[in-house]
């Protein structure tokens, strides 16, 4: 059965915001929760972007939902092992009901260190190597032992994560096009993606994933007045609509803001719900349950929070759950 969670962005809220909108979430009868790790904002108009980890913590103390990051990128800017040690403690915090998101990642946060942004196909490598290493770290801290790794592009010496969950970590891999897909088949314990692709959830379960969970996120923008809200939505979210490579390269805010300059106010509003009909937004979780979706994330960019929880709590949740 389909499951209905609810999207925390760490790039367009502060911390306080993201425990209130989670607390809020949990009452309105949403399952789950997805937060996002960046380090930059993609613009400046969202406005945010606290760590993480912190936040993790907070939620910890103020929800009972499990949790997952959409997703973290282990490669560049943070060392899988220091992930491994986070996943850990994370996981110890709730209680076992947290999952590691990884992906490739995007130059807008991992460029911050001064290291060159890789090709896709060594991000994806670099990727894999990481995976690896933090499953490493994982199953040998559960058993009371160190970790020695020599790969093509990970050091680690002599480490041992101490405080572990029982079991290891589950770490589900995003992919956006074929060749991440597969990997995320391969390598994943699950699958994390935005989009209510058939085709890509058929390529996940082809390539090993099988019968394993396939998570996709979604953005509404629910407000009374449907125009406002597909304003708000195009200030705040027209990145979600560019084309190519461009959401991986472009290395600053600022650069963001400047290619989604192009972008037209109405392929945003194909892409986000724009208004508070039930309807409309039902019919968009639906495409992601057509599409053999397992659990589907729900991301309010508009500012009308009150309403949005009301009006999924009374007139969309009841149609899935």
């Amino acid at each position: 059965m389909t499951s209905i969670g609810y999207f925390l962005s760490c790039e367009q809220y502060g911390p306080r915001e993201l425990v209130a909108q989670a607390r809020a979430a949990e009452r309105a009868g949403f399952q789950r929760l997805w937060i996002s790790d960046h380090f930059h904002p993609w613009n400046d108009a969202q406005g945010q972007s606290p760590f993480v980890w912190s936040v993790i913590g907070a939620l910890s103390e103020a929800v009972s939902l499990p949790i997952t990051t959409a997703v973290t990128c282990p490669t560049v800017r943070i060392h899988p092992a220091v992930l491994a040690q986070a996943a850990a403690t994370a996981a110890v915090q709730l209680d076992g009901r947290f999952v590691l998101g990884v992906g490739s990642g995007e130059a807008l946060n991992e460029h911050i260190l001064g290291d060159a942004w890789p090709s896709a196909g060594q991000r994806l490598e670099m990727l894999e190597e990481a995976v690896e290493v933090i499953r490493k770290l994982h199953e040998a801290g559960v058993r009371g032992e160190a970790v020695s790794h020599h790969g093509k592009h990970y050091e680690v010496q002599d480490a041992r994560i101490y405080t572990v969950p029982d079991r290891p970590v589950p770490i589900y891999v995003s992919g956006f096009g074929p060749q991440a897909t597969k990997l995320a088949g391969r390598i994943g314990d699950g699958y994390c993606t935005v989009v209510p692709d058939a085709d890509l959830v058929r390529a996940f379960r082809e390539a090993g994933g099988g019968d394993k969970p396939v998570q996709a996120g979604m953005k509404v923008c629910w407000d009374a007045d449907a125009e406002a809200a597909l304003d708000r939505a195009h200030r705040l979210w027209a990145n979600d609509v560019l084309p190519g490579q461009l959401a991986q390269i472009l290395p600053r805010p600022e650069d963001f803001e400047a290619a989604t300059s192009f972008v037209p106010r109405e392929d945003v509003g194909e892409a986000i719900v724009c208004g508070d009909d039930p309807k409309a937004h039902a019919e968009r979780v639906r495409q992601y349950v057509d599409a053999g979706v397992d659990e589907i994330y729900v991301q309010q960019v508009g500012d009308d929070h009150e309403g949005f929880f009301r009006g999924w709590q009374q007139h969309v949740l009841p149609e899935f759950h």
